[in-house]
């Protein structure tokens, strides 16, 4: 009993004795960490700080076409569903075309028209240009007897009433000439033909039937780019589509960029062309390249609805943000949406 108790003595006097330097190399090591570390921390911030700008005001743009019908009417036919991918010239819908095929048939009935008119036009022409000859042979004979009248009264052998006669009869032949010499430039005038070398009538009854021949197309409304379909839920067969009012909307396929909006300090060594890396929220961990395309003329707050008026008592400095456009050098595997959040970085120096 008192060996063992003699030999626990000796072990609990030996322990406090080698922990000791452990303590002490945890203490140093400690020491000279910590002043690594923030040596380390501040040779990072001092190789890389001021060679990039970032934000993470970022959002991934695309271009959206908002697709209007150009004649209104009912639709009869919706040939796409929501988010659908459409290539340019694809049908989206359909109006119902019996009212425009109806103004079609009418286009041409005044086309047939426009043309009977033309036609009488012409004969009636044809027929002053006949009565002028008729009147020419009129105004020859009454010249002839005039003469003949002048002649005899010279020498006695008639009377003055009947020179009077041949002459009132000459008068009269001429002045019908006259009449049918204007009428007929009068019927040649309503035939004439126009710069493009028909009649002003008939090209206008042909305009009408363009016009009427072209809003018949325009009842198949057809995707104007290639992209996907969206909004496409307030289009449904029944439903009134409006000239002019979009129907449907079409995201672009393959052209997208980024706008970041940086605050105006970060502006002063930004420039077109400088490279980027783009961190899409939706893909983290993904950086695509981009560069930059063009640095905004005027703040977002100047291009709102209602720009502030800073001339006033109470205006209170804020810092302004600048839209600045990028364009991704490279595309993900993954599809884009329009509208999704990014972090963008600017390397400004080399």
């Amino acid at each position: 009993m008192n060996e063992m108790t003699r030999l626990a003595a000796d072990t609990d006097a030996a322990t406090p004795t080698e922990a000791a330097p452990r303590r002490r190399w945890g203490r140093t090591a400690l020491m000279i960490s910590l002043p690594l570390l923030l040596a380390a921390v501040a040779g990072w911030f001092w190789l890389t700080g001021g060679k990039t700008v970032s934000t993470d005001n970022a959002q991934i743009g695309a271009h959206v076409v908002s697709v209007a019908p150009e004649v209104s009417g009912r639709v009869i036919e919706v040939a796409v569903v929501e988010n659908q991918r459409v290539k340019a010239g694809d049908l989206l819908f359909r109006i119902d075309p019996a009212p425009f095929r109806i103004a079609l048939m009418q286009a041409d009935a005044a086309v047939g028209n426009a043309r009977l008119q033309v036609n009488q036009l012409s004969g009636a022409y044809q027929s002053r240009a006949a009565d002028i000859g008729a009147m020419a042979a009129d105004v020859g004979l009454a010249e002839e007897n005039f003469r003949r009248q002048s002649d005899l009264l010279a020498r006695g052998f008639t009377t003055r009433a009947a020179y009077d006669s041949a002459r009132s009869a000459l008068a009269s032949a001429q002045a019908k000439r006259a009449v049918a010499v204007a009428d007929a430039q009068s019927a040649r005038a309503m035939i004439g033909a126009s710069e493009a070398g028909g009649h002003p009538q008939v090209e206008a009854a042909l305009a009408l039937r363009a016009k009427a021949e072209l809003d018949l197309r325009r009842t198949e409304v057809r995707a104007p780019i290639a992209g996907r379909v969206s909004q496409s839920e307030r289009l449904n067969p029944g439903t009134l589509a409006t000239a002019m009012l979009g129907s449907v909307s079409i995201v672009g396929d393959g052209d997208y960029w980024v706008e970041a909006n940086f605050k105006e300090t970060q502006l002063d060594r930004l420039r077109i062309g400088q490279p980027a890396e783009v961190e899409v929220d939706a893909m983290p961990g993904r950086r695509l390249p981009a560069h930059v395309t063009g640095i905004g003329a005027g703040t977002g707050a100047q291009f709102s609805l209602l720009p502030p008026q800073n001339a006033t008592g109470n205006w209170v400095k804020v810092t302004q943000r600048v839209p600045v456009r990028l364009k991704l050098d490279r595309l993900p595997d993954q599809p884009l949406v329009s509208g999704w959040s990014a972090h963008v970085t600017v390397r400004v120096a080399g």
